[in-house]
């Protein structure tokens, strides 16, 4: 499915809904909802749907702006990574 959701076994809600975010991230101005309505996809579901997709967005373009990197970029074993993690609920942000 990652590779080509218009061919992957998945649903033809999950597949609309996939489309109708793509759409919203590359072609706004073209954005329409009828072909995911009409698969049975619900207007609520279409706007949780863009509420994750704005998100990530947000945070993706955050954490580029800062030069954050995944911890499997930083060679961290999984101890060192459970460690760093355990910061964080620890100390939080701060």
């Amino acid at each position: 499915m990652l590779d080509d959701y218009e061919s992957a076994p998945i649903d033809a809600r999950l597949r609309e809904t996939l489309r109708f975010l793509e759409t919203m991230t590359l072609e706004p101005a073209s954005l329409n909802a009828s072909r995911a309505l009409d698969a049975g996809v619900s207007r609520e579901a279409l706007r949780d749907a863009a509420y994750v997709a704005a998100a990530f967005s947000v945070i993706t373009r955050f954490a580029d702006a800062i030069g954050a990197r995944a911890h499997s970029e930083m060679g961290l074993t999984r101890e060192q990574a459970i460690a760093h993690e355990g910061r964080f609920f620890d100390l939080g942000y701060a």
